[in-house]
């Protein structure tokens, strides 16, 4: 069964105010631009998530917000998971191992530099994440519990700035 994951590196956040802690931190208006814009890449794609999955940052959720509604995804269906933010690719491969197997697409949105490593344990297709950034692997693999241990057989990268 095909199985993919896409991670996917919040937008340009803000520090207009340098009091706000990270975790509070809203999207910088360059963030507002270029997450719709990864958004419509992706729909043009025809991807259909079965499940997204973000850290609780607001700049995290906000971009998980607004990709969603670029793919009909229903933003209440959003799920916050504060194992994706502050954390490791240890972690997240713990997540993505926990996964149910009767998801066969899921977008994971959060932070480097945790997802980068994980992109690079993935596949060294992945170049560094710039904000907004978007890993696609594909996997032949009957569980989620097998990510990590084996090739993905197809990867997709793509950033703001690429298109």
């Amino acid at each position: 069964m095909k199985r993919t994951l896409f991670l996917v590196r919040h937008a340009k956040s803000s520090w207009d105010d340098v009091a706000l802690p990270d975790k509070e931190r809203p999207l910088a208006d360059r963030g507002k631009r270029d997450a719709p814009m990864m958004g419509k890449r992706l729909a043009k794609r025809q991807v259909k998530p079965d499940l997204i999955l973000s850290s609780p940052a607001r700049s995290a959720l906000s971009t998980a917000e607004i990709i969603a509604k670029e793919l009909n995804y229903k933003v209440n269906d959003i799920v916050e998971d504060d194992r994706l933010y502050a954390t490791d690719g240890e972690t997240l491969l713990g997540v993505i191992g926990e996964l149910s197997d009767e998801l066969a697409c899921v977008m994971l949105v959060g932070h480097n530099p945790e997802f980068v490593d994980l992109a690079h344990r993935l596949s060294n297709e992945v170049a560094p994440m710039p904000t907004c950034a978007v890993a696609q692997f594909t996997f032949e693999s009957k569980s989620w519990s097998a990510i990590g241990a084996i090739e993905p057989t197809r990867v997709i990268f793509d950033y703001p700035k690429k298109g």
